[in-house]
């Protein structure tokens, strides 16, 4: 199992748009859902991005 860098996700989050930041606590929840989305989708950008660790081995394919 894959291990996440909390750091990593948290500057994710803070680097989402405004809007998305907000609209997680909006009363609408198809804003909200659209606001979990795009938040997911900086998350996940953000982590595929993220370089190997240095103690991680490379693997020849």
């Amino acid at each position: 199992m894959e291990r996440i860098d909390l750091d990593i996700m948290a500057d994710a989050i803070l680097e989402a748009p405004g809007w998305a930041r907000v609209g997680i606590t909006a009363p609408s929840p198809s804003l909200r859902e659209d606001a979990a989305r795009e938040l997911a989708g900086a998350i996940a950008e953000r982590l595929r991005a993220a370089p190997p660790k240095a103690e991680q081995l490379g693997l020849k394919l």
